[in-house]
């Protein structure tokens, strides 16, 4: 007799997977005012390392849509998992190993943008593949825990550094990198099902061919840029554009971004059969639009921050919501799909953070102007998803 397979174990370990990429993610950002002071590094290269970050994990989307169905779902995301952690350990030594710092940094980003980019390709088919019901709802919850996995970073290591001394930053990253290499096991022993069967996916030529996944790509570009151009600066800004204190600063800007982030999400998720999605997201790219001038404008530091921290609200269901319309409207567009929609995600999050880290220094280093270089990205994403509504509604 067949044992009843345990997918609250895949659930677990997807989980873990997208904290895990929250680490990635956003514990380098919040030392940039810290490199910039200790090494010198200028604000056009702090922006290098954000965008570095998401052009290594557009270039795994991209692979991954050739040859994820050749190796295999757990094959790959183990390696994810093994990547994540050897890039975060990998911040404590060699940074100091080379004669350049920046460079040092630079590597270890690469690194574990490759198991980044590789469990945000994976992570949303895997949980799509398993027999859940509510699938929206799922992966609305599945992406809260990346906004979860980023309020503990920030919640931690400001703890940690408050306690300690920003100087040991090293040792905050060997205890990051222990989530990962725990993970490696989960994957390794969950069940794991194909998302489409074995010869009806579309292939990437045909997702090239049908209009809609173009508009899917405009959208994903729009929802990375938006999320993660805010997300990436929110600590710098808070300190070097609100003059605010980092410990502060870490609190209320990318903590507050991360935790309103996560209840949209999270709101989302418990009511989303409710909800309209298509409404909810073009509501969702006026708020914030609102935010983002709000942050550029605003006189007081208080006015600042609350743009800050509500921008994540706004911002929380663009990246899932996407996923979920496409999904929807092409279900055989199988990983290829997944992998380009990544892609197109992490495109615009490399370019975003660029934006506003060289508009910033342009400006002679006022991040107030870089802010307000980012607001073109919720403008088309309200476009587009008009278009979507009214086309294939």
């Amino acid at each position: 007799m067949e044992l009843k397979k345990n997918y609250k174990k895949t659930q677990l370990a997807c989980y873990l997977g997208f904290v895990t990429q929250a680490i990635c993610a956003n514990y380098v950002p919040l030392l940039f005012i810290t490199f910039h002071n200790v090494y010198d590094i200028s604000f056009g290269m702090l922006a290098l390392i954000s965008s570095c970050f998401f052009v290594t994990q557009l270039i795994v989307d991209f692979l991954c849509a050739g040859i994820v169905d050749k190796l295999g779902y757990r094959a790959c995301i183990i390696a994810a998992e093994i990547t994540s952690g050897l890039g975060l350990a990998g911040l404590a030594f060699l940074p100091d190993l080379l004669p350049v710092p920046f460079y040092g940094i630079l590597a270890c980003v690469i690194i574990y943008a490759i198991g980044s980019g590789l469990t945000e390709v994976l992570g949303s088919p895997i949980i799509e593949a398993c027999p859940f019901e509510n699938k929206d709802s799922m992966m609305s919850l599945l992406h809260s825990f990346y906004c979860w996995g980023w309020v503990g970073v920030v919640l931690c290591s400001t703890v940690f550094f408050t306690v300690f001394g920003i100087e040991h930053w090293r040792i905050m990253a060997l205890i990051w990198s222990v989530i990962p290499f725990y993970n490696i096991y989960n994957f390794a022993t969950c069940p794991i099902e194909s998302l489409v069967e074995d010869g009806k996916s579309m292939t990437m030529l045909e997702l090239f061919k049908t209009k809609a996944f173009w508009i899917f790509i405009v959208l994903m570009v729009c929802a990375g840029s938006s999320e993660i151009a805010m997300g990436q600066w929110a600590s710098a800004f808070a300190e070097s554009a609100l003059h605010v204190s980092k410990t502060v600063g870490d609190l209320a800007g990318p903590c507050g971004f991360a935790v309103c982030m996560g209840i949209s999400r999270l709101l989302y998720g418990k009511f989303g059969e409710k909800v309209d999605l298509t409404i909810f997201m073009m509501a969702s790219g006026v708020m914030c639009l609102v935010c983002y001038l709000i942050a550029g404008l605003a006189g007081a530091p208080l006015a600042g921050l609350i743009g800050c921290a509500l921008c994540g609200f706004s911002v929380g269901i663009m990246w899932p919501g996407s996923i979920s319309i496409s999904s929807q409207i092409l279900p055989t567009g199988g990983t290829a799909m997944f992998a380009l929609l990544a892609l197109a995600g992490d495109l615009g999050g490399a370019v975003g953070p660029a934006i506003i880290g060289n508009v910033s220094q342009k400006a002679a280093n006022n991040l107030r102007a870089g802010v307000l270089a980012g607001i073109g990205f919720p403008i088309v994403l309200v476009i587009s998803v008009l278009y979507i509504r009214k086309k294939y509604r």
